[in-house]
């Protein structure tokens, strides 16, 4: 299970390396295209901002896959190991709506945008709405796996 969340987290560094190269490229040779010869490539703008979103939901993964997210805790310091495990538990479980409504949500927009094309280059905007939808299947997964080895930890009567 370990070897797949390895491969499934350098996969997504990879694909997120490859989108900010690619948004980098693209903005750069419209940069020099629009003030050294005074024409753009306009397709640029929407593939970048696009590759933008899908990036953001990336990395958003990956942050929360690493525990980088922003968290408070200096109340949760505080409690005694059990109450902490009780209360990471309650708090997953409210993340894990979050992410059925984020999914949900994501997965209604992508199906209504899947026929409305940009103007320029064509590609649906439901496949901007589609990055919400893989972000939250991928992060309600991570807390699941919390949720359980959390369950098991307070089920063993373990401290940490």
């Amino acid at each position: 299970m370990k070897s797949l969340a390895l491969y499934t987290s350098k996969a997504l560094e990879f694909l997120v390396v490859i989108i900010l190269s690619t948004m980098a490229c693209l903005v750069f040779l419209n940069v020099v295209l629009r003030y050294g010869f005074n024409s753009s490539i306009n397709i640029t703008e929407e593939v970048s901002r696009y590759l933008f979103v899908w990036l953001t939901f990336l990395g958003a993964i990956l942050a929360f896959s690493d525990n980088q997210h922003v968290s408070v805790t200096m109340l949760t310091d505080k409690l005694s190991p059990t109450t902490r495990h009780i209360l990471r538990l309650f708090t997953d479980s409210i993340m894990l709506f979050c992410c059925y409504l984020v999914v949900q949500g994501g997965w209604v927009q992508f199906q209504l945008n899947l026929h409305n094309l940009s103007p320029i280059s064509e590609i649906p905007t439901g496949v901007t709405y589609l990055a919400a939808v893989i972000s939250g299947v991928f992060i309600a997964i991570l807390i699941a796996t919390r949720v359980i080895s959390t369950a098991a930890i307070l089920i063993r009567g373990e401290t940490k």
